[in-house]
């Protein structure tokens, strides 16, 4: 099965880590990075799509977090 994700966070080290321990499991990244202004909270937001194959059938119960 294909599987996806959409990291985000705050334009930090911290969401860089996030990106690079999903790539160090195995995921690739997909697509351009997103960078957007948060004016409610009054930062800049990151975002990264990830894929990655993985063995067995999708169901919604999957913890992508966990591949």
């Amino acid at each position: 099965m294909k599987l996806y994700r959409f990291l985000s966070g705050d334009d930090t080290a911290a969401f860089c880590h996030k990106v690079t321990a999903a790539l160090n499991k195995g995921w690739e990244l997909h697509g351009s990075p997103a960078y957007a202004f948060d004016a409610a909270n009054g930062v800049m937001r990151c975002g990264q799509a990830v894929v990655k194959e993985a063995p067995g059938d999708y169901h919604p119960d999957v913890k992508l977090g966990e591949q």
